[in-house]
């Protein structure tokens, strides 16, 4: 046949179709199709069963492979019956015999995968048939139906259609296959290349997510190589290469560096006057050097060995896309000559607009395969850093981990992580963007020729604008990231010491400091905002100034120049490509600086000490601090603790005791000497107690009955299957819980109160639970040191003596006049002393035990490794339940939640946004119909002088539009920028107010991560995700109604496809919505426990770390990131679904846009087509940026409603009301309680039953009773930390609950049990206020003995507390918790088992200063230590809520009742006085 291009009835040679289009896919499959084989002799597995789709594709091949056989037979015979044929009759068949048969062997190897298609078959039938298309319709038109050859050729290309549908969609049931059991949750696995491709495999989900509210259980399971353990693994192994590499590095810097230092000094010979100047410049080199160290960057380095696989994939997909970007510029230009041309052949037209959809498919195909990728690697990235930072943090040493606070570190997992994930997104954008821009310019340059330069000069003198902005805006990110970190720093600490903020009345103070630090930071956003708004002005106009530029110069620099259509909307397209890597270059630059920050997660290699046989702990001059640089804790301390022997350790507080055994468990700053050591959250009350451990229920029962537990646990709505929260605030103190392992009393003697259990009794059964393993105790109670081996007596941080009771009583040193002075207070029973000589080691903070044990270890590991039982399921009891699971909203977010945020910016101010953006909208219309009559100059003016002045108006009202274009969205941004600010004000404002007034009890149920998280991720949004949000979903709105106006102007007939078009759209819009909309939410609501995890971590390192369980909790870690991760990637691939359906929208846009300019080409001018089209183009990415900003910003306005959600949880009463007490109020300190009911919550039973009393002036009252009997809810009542539901309280005649909480709450003064402090100076600690002199304080501190202490800090006053106080002893955090009740020294003065934490010299002086400074106050003691109140007035002794007895204490002890078998217990006997 004789096809030719150059004819208006174009085709191909049947030759050319016979062989190249044949030999085309044939060769593909030889080349790749043998490698698809290997599973058939490397694969172990058992083959798949045979499926319906498995025989239907082997019966197609089948077909095929008899039909080439047929045809070749039938050649043969033909050749045989001497018909000369053409060798290409019998080669083709004979090839597609073969091909046949190793298509029939590739279905069969795919048995053994677990994808049963194949991507090389896939392509090779497609190819296929788009190479058959040609030869079909030649043959058709050149022999007719009546050849033989016809039909046959048809019935063979339809069967290879036929091929191509089977791997186009389906599902396989692999159910017998065990090791892939993750493919029922996640179909992606079984996916074919098709499904891939389109994300069809997800069509489920959204389908799901439509008609229901989506919840966890609905969402796929991650697949295996992207759960946390799979990922932190790779990515640990690759750090510590890394970490190695740097030191290793730094080793040989610092090395050289030395050499060079010395060998300077030795020729040199400076004399110590000149030396001053040379240690300068060592210091200055030392800061240069430091700035090229290896350790910066290895971090960097080890996500891309990580992850290069990924990278490496996305670099080929995002070359691919922006080869095909420019060639889409080049078809328009074709177009454009094809409408100038009434001569062109029709074909041309046609075939140009299937070329624009094809490559604009192509485009689409690479594009989100590449941001899948891209994607999918920033929730990689953000996993590993997560899993990183946790693993970090339960290895980091106690400086370091006092460098960074909870609240530090939680923001670096929440807010850090994601900015490292969102940087990850678009990190190819640093070589693509460059590579973009070079592409442009080139194109251009081969458009408009040298004239391109003067715009290429525009975008050079933008560089050093950008240059400036970035660095201005690093400068605001970097203090703005301080001041969120200090934020989040004090709301962790307020929502820990919360109590003690209501019970002092202390949170307007705190709300002070905390919008003190918002406004700076708010100050920071508005300035950071400002400087966006000029980033986005400069790079709008960017690319419009390039092109007003470049155009004026092309038209002037000569006359023979005239701007046509095909130059100006070729140039237009190729500008259009060039503004977004011109706008994405800055804002990833931008990112990068944010990103560049997480050194944190740097991996610190903890030293292992050697063992020494013979001794359990040796220390060898050992001096520890708590921090590097600081002053030592421990001093040169040598001590030997034989294997199995039990140890004391005692001293007065600050002595310390507890640095000991921090030291002992790696807590402290090894600064001298070493030591060598010989053998290694939020759930129900018995998950607390075996801490990990398999259920042994016998011994289970053991450990509760020796801790006096069974009447305690008898109390609660849901016995040891009640929850407790974070806190450990069920309905009690719950003092006398321990971790099952070591059977530990944090109570101690609190377990005195246990009736006929006596202290000494509990403490030693217990002791002896640990027989043959090495123990220290550390205490303050004297009683049983007769029973131990050895007794180490600590004064300031060094072994004063060390001995056994009888030769440190005989030597009368410092141990033995702290016994003779307050040993006799604690004289135990003769029987109690029979349990003596146990064996254990035991330490303990305050009153908590620990023991280390090799062979307790490795049984504790056994038992970890081993599957716990199947669990029957129990049902729940009333009250049982404690936290309850976050609430998800679900359906769409309320209308009111946008008019809520608009109502915080303002109705005039969005009025004002709205109109500039409209404004904005409309020059770029007129600009761009202004340009479209410009090209048609070129046309109109043809054969006529075109004169300057045309040419100016037409550069200068183009120029002038543009400008106009750039000044209307500078205005608007600014104007967003500052109602952005404002409305995150307002909403922070509400937030903080609410929150602070909320009652004790949503504390108590509510877990700080779920509240931290609303005040870290949720504001981070309102900050900047919704701004950001609502000016790209207004730009996007607006971009889409102009080019389709555009568009309909230069074909009418487009309006009647926009319907179809516009009904396609809305509902892939819809089904996509509700999808993500609820993947969001539940992206939330699962982010919060893994703060609340790793806020409860560090709060709990030290006893995580001694009972080795550090794999346990990363385990859960991992755990609760994957599940988070499942909504995060499930959100990921909606996103991928949404993009590849509504580009494929765009493209069809594109596509009508040019057939109806082909169809109509005669009456419409080259400028509109080439604007219609230029348009199209660029609508494709607007129309799915649309949709993903209406679902960017529903999501994020979820935001406000979590925010809003918090801001209606119901308040406390007021703290101040119009009923007002005198400020003398209360002038005597009476109270009375009349018929006193109280409860914790609605659902709960009463802890406080009918109680009626009378408390006289000044009287001093003593309240004890066993745990649970409600002594600590009488003080939360009279601070109405609980409201009242029966009876009421009076204070000298006044109702308490007719007044303001503040004002009651100022009235009183408490010494809580647990002694809260905040991080900021002593003084703040003392008086937030500051309403006191400093010699008031001063005087406060004295009558407190702290005095001393305080004089003796170089700061003084000012001295900085740590996070919670941790740079004071329990001891001094208890004498400054006196020193406060001593500033405010109130009418009434509560002690809440004040003395709990001190030793028996400190709780002496707090007893005797209480008793000379409050001699006129009256005074509620809960005891810790009976002989505390033996000499109060009267004793109240609570049991079950009630009041059971309530007399002087000589009385009570008289009447032999409940008092009297305590007081037995206690070893005070009979009526004895005691000065104490």
């Amino acid at each position: 046949s004789n096809g030719t291009l150059c004819s208006g009835d174009a085709d191909l040679t049947l030759c050319f179709e016979q062989t190249v289009l044949v030999w085309i896919p044939l060769g593909f499959l030889w080349l790749f199709g043998p490698w698809q084989l290997l599973p058939l002799f490397k694969c172990h597995r058992k083959k798949l069963s045979i499926t319906k789709l498995y025989l239907t594709k082997q019966v197609l091949t089948m077909l095929l492979l008899l039909m080439a056989l047929a045809e070749l037979i039938f050649t043969i015979v033909e050749v045989l019956g001497h018909h000369h044929n053409p060798a290409i009759q019998y080669t083709n068949p004979a090839l597609y015999v073969v091909t046949w048969v190793l298509v029939f062997l590739i279905h069969d190897s795919r048995r053994f995968t677990i994808r049963r298609d194949s991507a090389v078959l896939f392509l090779f039938l497609i190819l296929s048939v788009i190479c058959g298309v040609f030869q079909l319709q030649t043959l058709i038109r050149q022999c007719g139906w009546g050849d033989a050859t016809v039909p046959h050729f048809f019935y063979s290309f339809i069967l290879r259609v036929r091929s191509v549908i089977p791997d186009c969609n389906h599902s396989i049931n692999f159910s017998h296959w065990n090791s892939y059991s993750s493919v029922f949750q996640n179909p992606e696995i079984t996916a074919s290349i098709l499904s891939v491709i389109t994300f069809n495999w997800y069509n489920s989900m959204v389908v799901k997510g439509y008609r229901k509210p989506l919840e966890m259980e609905d969402v796929f399971e991650l697949k295996d190589a992207d759960k946390t353990q799979k990922v932190l693994g790779m990515f640990d192994k690759h750090m510590k290469t890394g970490v190695k590499k740097a030191q290793w590095e730094l080793e040989i810097r610092q090395r050289k560096t030395k050499q060079h230092s010395a060998t300077n000094d030795y020729r040199n010979g400076l004399s110590k006057t000149q030396s001053l100047d040379v240690l300068v410049l060592k210091k200055q080199k030392k800061k240069k050097d430091s700035k090229k160290d290896y350790t910066k960057g290895w971090l960097m380095l080890a996500v891309a060995r990580t992850f290069s696989r990924n990278l490496l994939q996305s670099v080929a997909f995002k070359l691919m896309h922006d080869v095909l970007v420019f060639v889409s510029p080049q078809l328009l230009k074709l177009m454009i000559n094809f409408v100038s041309d009434p001569n062109d052949y029709l074909w041309h037209g046609y075939f140009y607009a299937l070329l624009m959809f094809v490559a604009a498919l192509m485009q689409s195909i690479c594009l989100q395969q590449y941001f899948q990728l891209c994607f999918k690697l920033g929730m990689s990235v953000r996993t590993a850093l997560m899993a990183a930072i946790y693993k970090k943090a339960l290895t980091v040493s106690n400086a370091t981990r006092k460098e960074s606070t909870i609240g530090e570190t939680v923001n670096l997992m929440s807010a850090d992580a994601q900015r490292f994930m969102d940087f990850t997104n678009f990190v190819h954008q640093l070589w693509s963007a460059p590579v973009q821009i070079v592409l442009s310019i080139l194109f251009l340059w081969l458009e408009l020729g040298p004239s391109v330069f003067a715009g290429v000069g525009v975008m050079l003198l933008l560089i050093p604008i950008n240059a400036v902005l970035v660095a201005k805006a690093r400068a605001i990110q970097v203090k703005n990231m301080n001041y969120k970190d200090e934020r989040m720093k004090i709301m962790n600490e307020i929502f820990n010491g919360i109590k003690i903020l209501k019970l002092f009345s202390w949170e307007p103070s705190f709300q002070k400091r905390v919008e003190k630090i918002r406004n700076q930071e708010l100050k920071g956003l508005l300035r950071f905002s400002y400087l966006q708004s000029v980033s986005i002005f400069v790079f709008t106009c960017a690319p419009f100034l390039v092109s007003v530029v470049t155009f004026a110069v092309f038209v002037m620099v000569d006359e023979d120049n005239v701007l046509d259509a095909q130059k100006a909307f070729t140039s237009i397209s190729l500008f259009n490509v060039l503004r977004f890597p011109l706008a994405m270059l800055p804002m990833v630059l931008s990112s990068l600086v944010q990103v560049s920050r997480p050194f944190f997660v740097c991996q610190e290699r903890l030293e292992k000490l050697q063992v020494t046989s013979g001794c359990a702990v040796r220390f060898s001059e050992a001096s520890f601090a708590w921090e590097h640089n600081s002053n030592a804790a421990i001093k040169d301390v040598n001590l030997e603790i034989p294997c199995g022997s039990l140890l004391a350790v005692v001293g007065p507080v600050g002595s310390g005791k507890s640095s000991l055994v921090s030291a002992m468990l790696g807590e402290m700053e090894n600064i001298k000497g070493h030591i060598n050591i010989q053998g290694s959250v939020n759930a129900t009350l018995k998950d607390n107690i075996l801490f990990g451990s398999p259920l042994d229920e016998a011994r289970y029962q053991k450990v509760i009955e020796a801790c006096a537990l069974l009447p305690d646990l008898q109390l609660l709505p849901g016995g040891d299957l009640t929850e407790i929260g974070e806190r450990v605030l069920t309905f009690m103190k719950l003092s006398g819980i321990i971790p099952f392992q070591c059977c530990s009393a944090p109570g101690g003697p609190h377990v005195f109160y246990g009736v006929g259990m006596p202290a000494l009794h509990c403490l030693l059964k217990l002791l002896c639970w640990f027989l043959f393993q090495t123990r220290i105790l550390v205490t303050h109670s004297l009683s049983f040191l007769a029973q131990v081996d050895d007794i180490v007596m600590l004064v300031d941080g060094k072994v004063s003596e060390k001995g056994p009771y009888s030769t440190l009583l005989s030597n009368g040193g410092e141990f033995a006049q702290l016994l003779n002075t307050y040993g006799s207070q604690q004289e135990g029973n003769p029987e109690d002393e029979a349990t003596g000589n146990c064996h254990d080691i035991l330490c303990n903070y305050g009153s908590m035990f620990f023991y280390l044990s090799t062979s307790s270890n490795m049984s504790l590991k056994k038992a970890l490794q081993g599957k716990p039982k199947e669990k029957e399921p129990v049902a729940e009891i009333k009250g049982q339940k404690l936290i309850d699971k976050e609430a998800v909203e679900t359906g769409k977010v309320k209308f009111i939640m946008y008019t809520r945020y608009l109502g915080a910016v303002g109705c005039n101010l969005t009025t004002w946004i709205f109109l500039a953006y409209v404004a904005q909208a409309a020059a770029t219309i007129g600009s761009n119909l202004w340009l479209s009559e410009w090209t048609n100059d070129a046309v109109k003016y043809q054969n006529m002088t075109y004169t300057t002045a045309i040419r100016d108006t037409r550069v200068g009202v183009y120029g002038a539009l543009g400008i106009s274009q750039g000044l209307f969205l500078l205005a608007a941004c600014m104007l967003s920028a500052h109602g952005a600010v404002r409305a995150s004000r307002v909403l922070h404002k509400h937030l903080l107010s609410n929150i602070l007034r909320v009652p004790m009890s949503f504390f108590d149920t509510t877990p700080t991560g779920r509240i931290i998280n609303r005040f870290a991720k949720d504001i981070f949004t309102v900050d900047e995700a919704i701004p950001m949000s609502f000016r790209s979903w207004l730009n996007c709105f607006l971009g889409i109604i102009s080019t389709l106006l555009i568009i309909c102007l230069a074909t009418p007939y487009f309006a009647i496809i926009m319907l179809p078009l516009g009904l396609l759209y809305y509902f892939v819009q819809q089904f996509y919505v509700s999808t993500s909309r609820q993947l969001r939410r539940l992206d939330s609501v699962t982010r919060s426990p893994i703060y609340s995890h790793f806020s409860e971590t560090v709060s709990g390192l030290s006893v995580i770390r001694a009972y080795g369980h550090q794999e346990r909790f990363l385990q859960h870690n991992e755990k609760i990131v994957d599940i988070n991760q499942k909504s995060v990637y499930s959100w990921i691939v909606s996103n991928r679904w949404l993009a590849v359906r509504l580009e494929f929208v765009g493209n069809l846009v594109v596509f009508f846009a040019a057939l109806l300019a082909v169809f109509a080409r005669d009456p419409l001018n080259s400028g509109i087509v080439g604007l219609s089209i230029s348009s199209a183009l660029s609508v494709t990415q607007t129309l799915n940026w649309l949709v993903r900003m209406t679902s960017e910003l529903e999501t994020n306005i979820v935001a406000v409603e979590r925010v809003h959600e918090y801001t209606e949880v119901p308040n406390e009463a007021p703290w101040v009301t119009l009923q007002r007490p005198q400020s003398s109020w209360p002038n005597n300190g009476e109270i009375r309680f009349v018929n006193y009911q109280v409860r914790y919550r609605p659902e709960l039973q009463l802890v406080l039953d009918g109680i009626n009393c009378y408390i006289k002036s000044s009287e001093k009252i003593g309240v004890v009773g066993r745990t649970g009997a409600g002594k600590s809810s009488l003080t939360n009542c009279l601070f109405r930390i609980l409201e009242a539901a029966g009876g009421k309280i009076l204070i000298d005649g006044l109702d308490i609950a007719t007044i303001g909480l503040h004002d009651l709450r100022q009235k009183l003064t408490i010494i809580p049990q647990d002694p809260v402090l905040f991080s900021g100076s002593l003084r703040m600690n003392l008086d937030p206020f500051d309403q006191h002199s400093d010699k008031d304080v001063w005087y406060a501190l004295e009558l407190a003995h702290l005095k001393t202490f305080v004089s003796s800090l170089p700061e003084g006053l000012s001295y900085p507390v740590s996070e919670a106080g941790e740079n004071l002893s329990v001891g001094q955090r208890q004498l400054l918790c006196l020193a406060r009740a001593l500033l405010r020294k109130s009418k009434i003065l509560i002690l809440d088992e004040a003395t709990a934490a001190v030793d028996m010299e400190t709780d002496h002086l707090i007893q005797q200063t209480i008793r000379s400074e409050f001699v006129d106050c009256t005074v509620i003691t809960i005891a810790h230590r009976l002989h505390t109140i033996m000499d109060s007035n009267r004793v109240m002794v609570l049991q079950a809520g009630k009041i059971v007895e309530f007399d002087s204490p000589e009385e009570l002890l008289q009447q032999h009742g409940v008092f009297a078998a305590m007081a037995r217990d206690a070893g005070i006997l009979g009526n004895q006085d005691t000065a104490l």
